[in-house]
C-alpha cells in the first residue's frame, strides 16, 4: 500500500516567529491532544488512525471542547462553507487554550496550504499524506524544528494508514476504509485533486481489519472510500467491490456490513445479487446521486443519466424489498433551470430517497464548474431556496418510510443510551432507520430483533 515518499512543500516560519514560539512553548509540554474531524467517513477513519497512534505514543486524548496542549483539525474542503467552518474551529480552540499548538490537516490544508498557514495561531499544516504521522512530528514541532507547511503529492500517499486499527472510537460501529482517491473529474468537485487517483486496499488487509474489530465487539462495518465503487480497478488480482464484500461477509462473527456513498454506475449485477443473497449486507445504500436531470448530470460529467439510475434502483429494490436510500444531492449547479430542478425533485421522489444530503453548489475556482461565468450561475439566494425545498421533500419521504416500517420486524444494532429519553437506548435498524427501545431490552453493542409500534421525532419506537 505504500508509495514512494511524496515531495513535500516546505514553508518555514520566520526566525522571529520561531523564536517567539520556542519561548512561549517549552519543549516537552505537549501531553493533552484534542482532535476534530470535519466532512466524510474517510476523514473519520483517518482521524481514528491518528488518535490511536497518539495513544500508542502515550499522549492523553481529551475532548476538542477541553483545554489541550495541541489541537488537530482534520478538515474538509468540499464547499467554501467547509473552509469557513475549519477556520472557525481553529479560532475557537485557540481562544480556549491560547498557548496550544495548532495543527491543521486534511483536504483544506491540501488544497490551499498557504491560506491555512496564514490563519493566526496555526503552527503546522499537513496534507492528506502527511497527517497520519503527526504523532511522530510532535517532538520536532515542540522544538521549533519543523517547517510550517508539509504538504505532498496526494497520489504518492498510501490508500489507508499503515497498520491495523485496534478498534474504532465507537465500539459498535467502525468505518472501514477500503479505497482512497478518485479518477473521476466531475466539473463541480475538487476532491480528486486533494485526494489523488483511486487506490484500493488489498482484500487481505481489509479482512484482517474486520477480524480485529470483530474480536473487540464491533457489530457494524461501514464500507467507505472516496469513490468506493471503483474498488479493485487498480489491483492486479481482479478484485471488485462485490468480491470484497463477499470475502468480508464470510468471516465468522455476528456483524453486518453497510455501504457508503456509491456511484449509481458502480451498482453491478453481482452487487445486486449480493444484496439479495447475503444477510450480513444491510438493505441501505447511500447514493452519490448529485442530480436528477440528464442535461445537468452531463454538464457535471457524471457517468450516468436518470434512466440508468432508475434501472439500477429498480433492480436493487427487487433484490432487497426493504431497501432504504440516502443520497448526496447538489442543487443550484450553474445553468440549472427551474425545470431541471423540478426533474431533480421528481427523481428524489420517485426513488424515495429518505435521507437526502442536500448541499447548494459552491463554486471552486479550481474546477470547471467554478469557472462558469457569473451570468450563468444560479444566484446564491435561489440556490439556498432550492436546497430548502429539496430538504422539505426529504422530510416528507422520510415520514412515509418510517410509517411503513411500523409493525414490521427490524434487526437493530443498539448503540448508546438515549440522552433525551432516560431509561431508553438508541440504535439503527439494518435499513438505517433510527430506533428507540427500552433500556432493559438490550445493551449497547447488541443486535436485537424488535417490532416498532409508532414513530416519534423521526424515530421508530419499540414498546416497553
Amino acid at each position: 500500500m505504500s508509495g514512494e515518499s511524496a515531495p513535500l512543500t516546505f514553508v518555514r516560519p520566520s526566525a522571529g516567529d520561531a523564536a517567539a514560539g520556542a519561548e512561549s512553548r517549552p519543549a516537552g509540554r505537549v501531553r493533552r491532544v484534542a482532535t476534530s474531524t470535519m466532512g466524510c467517513k474517510v476523514n473519520q477513519f483517518e482521524t481514528e488512525a491518528i488518535r490511536q497512534a497518539l495513544q500508542g505514543a502515550d499522549y492523553e486524548l481529551v475532548p476538542f471542547e477541553a483545554e489541550a496542549d495541541l489541537y488537530l483539525v482534520n478538515t474538509c474542503t468540499v464547499t467554501r462553507e467547509a473552509d469557513r467552518q475549519a477556520r472557525q474551529l481553529v479560532r475557537r480552540a485557540l481562544r480556549r487554550s491560547p498557548d496550544a499548538f495548532m495543527v491543521v490537516a486534511g483536504c483544506y490544508a491540501q488544497r490551499d496550504p498557504q491560506a491555512v498557514a496564514a490563519i493566526p495561531g496555526v503552527d503546522l499544516v499537513l496534507g492528506n499524506g502527511e497527517k497520519v504521522d503527526v504523532h511522530g512530528l510532535i517532538p520536532d514541532l515542540e522544538a521549533g524544528e519543523l517547517p510550517q507547511v508539509m504538504v505532498g503529492d496526494p497520489d504518492a500517499a498510501s490508500a489507508v494508514p499503515e497498520g491495523l486499527l485496534t478498534r474504532f472510537e465507537s465500539r459498535t460501529r467502525g468505518f472501514l476504509q477500503v479505497q482512497q482517491g478518485c479518477d473521476q473529474s466531475c466539473t463541480f468537485c475538487i476532491i480528486s485533486s486533494v485526494r489523488g487517483g483511486s487506490r484500493s486496499v488489498p482484500v487481505r488487509h481489509v479482512v484482517r481489519q474486520v477480524d480485529r474489530w470483530a474480536q473487540v465487539g464491533t457489530r457494524e462495518f461501514v464500507v467507505t472510500g472516496v469513490d468506493v465503487g471503483s474498488y479493485g480497478a487498480d489491483l492486479a488480482d481482479g478484485a471488485d467491490l462485490a468480491g470484497l464484500l463477499a470475502a468480508v461477509a464470510e468471516r465468522e462473527g455476528d456483524f453486518r456490513l453497510r455501504l457508503s456513498s456509491l456511484d449509481p454506475s458502480h451498482i453491478t449485477d453481482e452487487l445486486i445479487d449480493l444484496f439479495r443473497d447475503e444477510p450480513k449486507l444491510c438493505p441501505h445504500v447511500h447514493l452519490s446521486l448529485q442530480h436528477g436531470d440528464g442535461k445537468v448530470l452531463k454538464q457535471m460529467k457524471r457517468r450516468y443519466g436518470p434512466e440508468l439510475v432508475r434501472e439500477r434502483m429498480a433492480a436493487l429494490r427487487k433484490a432487497a424489498p426493504d431497501l432504504v436510500l440516502s443520497a448526496d444531492v447538489l442543487v443550484g449547479f450553474p445553468t440549472e433551470t427551474e425545470a431541471a430542478f423540478d426533474n431533480a425533485l421528481a427523481l428524489v421522489e420517485e426513488l424515495e430517497i429518505a435521507y437526502p444530503h442536500v448541499f447548494p453548489f459552491s463554486p471552486r475556482p479550481e474546477t470547471p464548474g467554478g469557472r462558469i461565468p457569473e451570468a450563468k450561475q444560479v444566484p446564491a439566494p435561489e440556490r439556498k431556496a432550492r436546497a430548502a425545498r429539496m430538504r422539505e421533500l426529504g422530510t416528507e419521504i422520510r415520514q412515509r418510510v418510517l410509517q411503513r416500517a411500523v409493525g414490521r420486524r427490524q434487526r437493530v444494532l443498539v448503540e448508546e443510551p438515549d440522552r433525551h429519553h432516560p431509561g431508553w437506548v438508541r440504535g439503527r435498524a439494518a435499513t438505517y432507520l433510527p430506533v428507540r427501545l427500552p433500556a432493559g431490552r438490550a445493551e449497547p453493542g447488541e443486535l436485537v430483533e424488535c417490532v416498532p409500534e409508532r414513530v416519534e421525532e423521526e424515530t421508530l419506537v419499540v414498546p416497553g
